[in-house]
């Protein structure tokens, strides 16, 4: 919750801004780093959730090694200090430039997402005279019960292979001498609130898993991804994802057979609460039938609303007053740069700053210069107190 003190200090800052709150961020990791302390569990942080770089800093200061999506995002890491011995490299699209700097930099496994990107690593590693470190990115046909656009276990999504497709993997696996299997990889989606989701994809991984255990393939790792949700309807009251649910869900039923080792890939439910998008009201707008509250932050600098439809709390920070429909818009010449429509806040008036909650996953890490927009900066709890 932003305090008032923190309020009254955003005064003399220009808007908008990205507004971190660095003591809700270390809370939200000492209660996931007690879970997965508790069972013994490995986790590497998902970098495209947000990779500003105290956020980073702060994640890695835990412990945490990195998840990452593209070959910058494995230099990001490096760079910020993670050890290379806990980076995981995902993605349907590594290019022969992004594996070799990864097989450079010595990272832990690549989650290998096709066949054919098997056979290419192998390549690109013999002539380098390394060895790639894999896990075979599974895809478990499982509804996450999410969006159409973060759902990612379903057999027509481009991630993941299929178990039809086992067969041809390890026939490959055999051929390759380059490559050094080390598990599966599975991840069903994103914002996942439902936790019977997971307890299915706990048994789908025993039945995947058994198909290369009769077949001889050893099974070090088995990392399910991440995709717990937060609470976006309601922060203030519900700050910290669910982890010791979350985990307990897991560890009743994961099967872990001996001398394997259980990794995840958090994002959103370490970071998305700790972050706010601060905006001033630029103008009140009075229609016959509506209310407009024109924002200076736009879609540009937080897109999630207008691309998922998703919904953000907006508080007015300013105000306590008496509570009014607005449709709470921004600046961005498209109609789909909207926060939300006919949302309760605190009467506005030109000036008020508010907050649009819940923007501390994929939000300043997808902010854009669409209409030539500035980029918002970024303030931070820390440096206001």
């Amino acid at each position: 919750m932003i305090t008032k003190q923190q309020v009254e200090a955003f005064g003399s800052i220009e808007t908008p801004f990205y507004f971190y709150d660095m003591d809700l961020l270390r809370q939200t990791l000492d209660s996931y780093k007690a879970q997965i302390d508790k069972y013994g569990y490995n986790a590497h942080y998902a970098l495209k959730a947000n990779a500003n770089d105290r956020i980073l800093d702060t994640i890695r200061s835990y412990g945490l090694g990195a998840d990452c999506v593209s070959g910058n995002e494995v230099k990001l890491a490096v760079r910020s200090g993670f050890d290379p011995q806990k980076i995981v490299y995902a993605g349907v699209g590594k290019s022969d430039k992004e594996i070799r700097a990864a097989l450079r930099a010595g990272i832990f496994s690549f989650n290998c997402e096709s066949v054919p990107e098997i056979q290419i690593i192998n390549d690109l590693a013999a002539g380098m005279g390394k060895k790639a470190r894999i896990s075979i990115r599974v895809n478990p046909d499982i509804d996450a019960h999410t969006h159409k656009y973060i759902s990612t276990g379903l057999k027509e999504n481009k991630f993941g292979i299929s178990p039809w497709a086992f067969q041809d993997v390890a026939g490959l696996l055999a051929r390759c001498t380059h490559i050094e299997f080390l598990g599966l990889h599975f991840h069903v989606g994103s914002q996942i609130t439902e936790l019977p989701v997971f307890a299915l994809l706990c048994r789908r991984v025993e039945e995947l898993q058994q198909w290369f255990i009769e077949h001889r393939i050893p099974v070090r790792n088995l990392n399910l991804g991440g995709g717990l949700g937060i609470n976006y309807q309601d922060p203030n009251g519900d700050p910290v994802a669910h982890f010791a649910d979350y985990f307990d869900t897991i560890h009743r039923n994961l099967v872990v057979r001996p001398g394997q080792n259980v990794h995840f890939e958090p994002g959103r439910a370490l970071v998305g609460q700790c972050g706010h998008l601060i905006s001033r009201v630029l103008y009140v707008k009075v229609g016959k039938e509506k209310k407009f509250a024109i924002l200076d932050a736009g879609m540009n600098d937080l897109i999630r609303p207008a691309l998922y439809q998703a919904h953000h709390a907006i508080e007015n920070l300013s105000s306590t007053g008496r509570k009014l429909r607005y449709d709470v818009v921004g600046p961005v010449c498209e109609s789909s740069d909207c926060w939300g429509q006919k949302r309760l806040v605190s009467r506005c008036e030109r000036g008020d700053l508010f907050a649009i909650h819940s923007a501390g996953a994929y939000g300043q890490v997808m902010a854009m210069k669409y209409n030539q927009r500035d980029l918002a900066k970024a303030v931070y709890s820390d440096d206001l107190k």
